[in-house]
């Protein structure tokens, strides 16, 4: 790599443009009085505003700063608190005394905050640019830049507060303050020029602050040091800002407590850390706190990470990671990005923390954050040899390299190569190359290095068993598609119910566009895929069935053909693949849609093993913190494919009678709750983001006090493939309240808001569907009622003016996310309600009557058409009504008919108390069970409600005869 020649960058910019940047540079140097820039220097600096915009905007602002822009690095001192507070003089120099901290307001601050790390960014982007600084040097000073800024926002809170609130002393009276742990590429000193940072935050000793007007638990002194902190660096002003910050990395993600304790630190990681966790706290170190608070950390933190002997428990994990990372590559089409996309940044980073993971325990010299010290031990002890050592060292500063051209630009977190002309070159010219052409050949070598080494790492085991003799006959085929003998004869060993017809359909799609315009490569995938698929078709009873509903699959990854490859090098998934369509054409168009459920195929124990609601918990919030913080469409595009990710895994379940119909309907419950309760987080952040936290008295309410209610089928935990979700909202925030922010606006607006971002959420299109489809009807006075209710105002209305059909639908109803306290109250309030003594006369005449009205508009069957699953006579609402009628009845006498939401245990409740004889429940258990299996089934295979009459026969008789003598009995 060489330093560009400046008449080569002038060409990244017309004469014109350069002129008008020039003069602007001249006009900001007049401005100040008394200074002078030498020519030479001014030209110097041209080299480096050429191939950074940002670097332009900072010395046009501060033209000041160019006569030290070009001292040698070497004499330049990394940055220091003490530094930062001698004032911009000093910084980049040594100061050999403790400095006082200055007297500034939070504005002040702030301001010179970004100043200072302005000024380092623009002397750091300079030097990278002439490549006059190692790399090591470059991000232990951007890191170093993170501890100053950290502790300087940490010492003016402290010194703000003491006066409200005194100081958190701990039991032997020393001051505590707040802990931060730096995580990821901070803990490494290995920042790069745009990030983010990863923090954690703790506190070592819960007690009461002392010596203040006010006094404070610890936990909230702390939340409010630790809140001011992520205001100051992460709030985006004139000045800019100084770092992202981003917390989801704290045990329980967004919606765990902000600070904890050490003790809870520990006791979290010691029950509950999970592989990932390990993994991420390799490179954790305190950044701010004591000594003491180092060695408490440490303690905790290395027995976590490393063990003393070889780590085999981690190889699974590991390669379930690995396995997550090459997901991700090939489900986001991130091949432009340096850092997520093969053979990128984060491969080289598993690799070697994988090696510490599994070998840290034995060998101290691998407990190092660092990359650059671990990886040379990793060869010196054998674990790489010495040609991989070199490559992958090689590979990491070339790939740091050009990430630092990419991000030094315009000071953008960005990864990703660009398509513009200019663009590619100002990047080449950065890194040092010649031309686009020789940066992208020598990036492509080095990722490519690195993939193999990534691949070699934890061996997954598996093989292309596909014939070759195959794979070449179809490799024919491709190149002349038109060839319909050929295609016949490659199908020729399967027995079709209609040879002619299946070719027919597979050369249909050979011949389309989509194939044609296929690169090279992906055609060749494509014929690796269809060898397999038609050595797997040769024992399949309906493979021309499968095969027209796999097409479709097909043509929608030719733009994604890393699919194909995932499917070929794994037989199971082909076989997988093959029974699911085969079950069901909903599968198909599932994946079609989304392709990136073909990584459920892989693993036949996930596959067939839906997760526990506190795996789906664990899963969801990995798979959302992977993503940038502020990115809202990531996110609502990540829960849209989480969802359908859960749902394959449980119908393939269904389908093969893995699960019966009460444990499929637990799981999408529970998958409804686990997004509920995720996507009233991420609303309240965004919210508290704006207008800051509800208050309560004298105090921040920085959890949200609301329940989301679930009726009918969720609140009956009874959800199907496509229901959608009958919700109600509820708060219990404090009247004539605000919030705390700068744009403060009063705690029921924000409520308000609140339930309506849940539902933008909950029901907004993205490019991955739609999350649910929401029902708010069964709120307080309907349509016209108020979007979220106030706790005493719901307990009013359903107390004095809801109908009998409204405490029908309260038999059915259930918390489903919220605030725990909140949700007790709830269950409470429905079981006052439910329990009142009513005249059972005039109870059964409104459940008769809501019966009547709801068969005349809503049942659809009819002779032709068939028997209506729900609204039919004899058919579910039926079963409905009778035990909410019982329920309703007799919950006054026998409590335990309203324990539980859903209709089987309330029937089995009213069979305890002799309420219905044993042969009843069990003939409604078995006629609802039938019921709700049957419109599982008619969703998998994209049919309606309406059922061939003879089907359900039966069942229909049955519940048709015991609603009659239901409506005809005295009560």
């Amino acid at each position: 790599m060489t330093l560009i020649p400046l008449s080569q960058l002038q060409t990244l910019c017309t004469a014109q443009q350069r002129e008008i940047k020039q003069q602007a540079l001249s006009d900001a140097i007049a401005r100040r009085v008394g200074l002078e820039i030498d020519a030479s220097t001014l030209e110097r600096a041209e080299r480096i505003w050429l191939l950074s915009e940002y670097v332009h905007k900072q010395l046009t602002r501060f033209p000041n700063w160019l006569e030290t822009l070009f001292e040698s690095m070497e004499s330049a001192v990394e940055p220091s608190i003490d530094q930062f507070y001698s004032g911009e003089k000093h910084w980049g120099k040594h100061v050999s005394e403790t400095v006082a901290q200055p007297d500034w307001d939070e504005a002040t601050l702030m301001q010179q905050l970004r100043r200072y790390r302005n000024w380092w960014m623009t002397r750091l982007i300079a030097a990278d640019i002439e490549q006059t600084i190692a790399l090591e040097t470059l991000t232990a000073h951007l890191s170093r830049l993170a501890d100053v800024a950290v502790n300087a926002s940490q010492h003016w809170s402290m010194q703000n507060y003491q006066a409200l609130y005194g100081q958190a002393l701990d039991q032997q009276g020393q001051v505590q303050k707040l802990i931060v742990i730096g995580m990821g590429k901070l803990g490494g000193f290995e920042l790069n020029l745009s990030s983010d940072i990863d923090l954690v935050f703790a506190f070592r000793e819960h007690g009461e602050t002392q010596g203040g007007k006010k006094s404070l638990s610890h936990q909230e002194y702390f939340t409010k040091i630790g809140q001011k902190l992520i205001q100051h660096l992460d709030q985006v002003n004139a000045e800019g800002f100084v770092f992202r910050v981003d917390m989801r990395l704290r045990p329980f993600g967004q919606s765990g407590a902000l600070v904890m304790s050490m003790d809870s630190l520990e006791n979290y990681y010691q029950d509950q850390g999970r592989d990932w966790e390990r993994y991420a706290m390799i490179k954790a170190r305190v950044m701010a706190g004591d000594s003491i608070d180092v060695a408490e950390f440490e303690a905790l933190r290395r027995p976590f990470v490393y063990r003393k002997y070889l780590d085999f428990g981690a190889i699974g994990a590991l390669r379930d990671l690995k396995s997550m990372i090459a997901k991700e590559v090939r489900s986001k089409g991130i091949e432009h990005n340096i850092k997520l996309g093969e053979g990128g940044i984060r491969e080289v980073e598993f690799i070697v923390q994988a090696l510490q993971i599994l070998h840290g325990g034995r060998d101290q010299r691998l407990q190092n954050p660092a990359l650059f010290h671990v990886l040379p031990a990793l060869g010196k002890d054998d674990y790489l040899d010495a040609k991989q050592v070199d490559d992958l060292l090689a590979a990491y500063r070339y790939l740091r390299r050009v990430e630092h051209a990419l991000q030094g630009a315009a000071d953008e977190q960005t990864q990703l190569l660009p398509d513009d002309e200019t663009e590619r070159a100002r990047l080449a010219y950065h890194v040092g190359e010649e031309s686009w052409d020789v940066l992208l050949e020598t990036l492509w070598q080095h990722r490519k290095a690195v993939h193999q080494y990534f691949q070699a790492l934890i061996d997954d085991g598996e093989e292309n068993s596909c014939d070759q003799q195959a794979q070449e006959a179809w490799r024919v085929i491709l190149k002349q598609p038109q060839k319909h003998s050929l295609i016949e004869e490659a199908m020729e060993s399967i027995q079709w119910q209609d040879h002619a017809a299946s070719a027919q359909q597979l050369g249909q799609f050979l011949n389309s566009r989509a194939v044609a315009y296929m690169q090279p490569i992906g055609q060749e995938r494509l014929a690796v895929f269809l060898a397999a698929l038609m050595t797997c078709l040769e024992d399949e009873s309906h493979p021309d069935t499968v095969l027209q509903r796999i097409i479709p699959i097909m043509e929608a990854v030719t733009r994604r053909t890393s699919y194909l490859v995932l499917l070929s090098e794994n037989q199971s998934a082909i076989v997988h693949l093959i029974g699911l369509c085969r079950a069901s054409v909903w599968f198909s168009e599932m994946i079609s849609n989304s392709p990136a459920l073909l990584d459920e195929l892989l693993d036949a124990n996930t596959l067939f093993s839906p997760p526990s609601k506190e795996a789906m918990q664990l899963e969801l919030r990995q798979t959302l913190m992977r993503l940038p913080e502020d990115d809202e469409e990531a996110h609502m595009d990540a829960m849209r494919r989480f969802k359908r990710s859960i749902i394959m895994r449980v119908a393939a379940c269904d389908i093969t009678g893995i699960l019966p119909l009460m444990k499929v309907s637990d799981h999408l419950t529970w998958l409804a709750e686990v997004l509920l309760e995720q996507v009233l987080q991420q609303s309240w952040h965004y919210l508290t983001q704006r207008h800051g936290f509800p208050t309560r008295d004298d105090s921040d309410v920085t959890r949200p006090e609301m329940v989301i209610v679930g009726y009918g089928k969720s609140g009956g935990i009874e959800l199907g493939y496509d229901s959608d979700l009958d919700l109600v909202f509820i708060h219990n925030a404090q009247l004539n309240r605000a919030t705390n922010g700068e744009r403060s606006i009063d705690n029921l607006v924000f409520y308000t808001r609140l339930g309506q971002r849940i539902i933008h959420l909950l029901t907004s299109f993205t490019a991955a569907g739609r999350l649910y489809e929401v029902d708010m009807r069964l709120r307080p006075s309907g349509n016209s009622g108020l979007l979220v209710t106030s706790f005493e105002s719901f307990k009013d209305y359903q107390e004095k003016e809801a109908w009998v059909w409204e405490h029908q639908a309260l038999c059915r109803a259930r918390a489903l996310a919220g605030e725990a306290q909140l949700m007790a109250q709830f269950e409470q309030t429905r079981a006052d309600i439910i329990g009142r003594e009513r005249d059972r006369n005039s109870l059964k005449q409104e459940v008769l009557n809501m019966r009547e009205k709801m068969r005349a508009h809503l049942d659809t069957s009819g002779i032709e058409k068939g028997f209506d699953l729900k609204q039919g006579a004899g058919g579910i609402i039926d079963i409905e009504f009778m035990v909410q009628y019982m329920v309703l009845a007799w919950s006054h006498r026998y409590p335990d008919l309203m324990t539980y939401s859903d209709n089987i245990r309330q029937l089995e409740a009213a069979e305890a108390h002799d309420l219905l004889s044993t042969e009843n429940v069990a003939k409604m258990k078995e006629a609802y069970t039938f019921y709700r299996a049957a419109a599982h089934r008619q969703t998998l295979q994209k049919q309606g409600r309406l059922v061939p009459v003879d089907t359900l026969e039966e069942n229909q008789a049955v519940i048709a005869q015991y609603w009659k003598a239901f409506a005809e009995q005295a009560c």
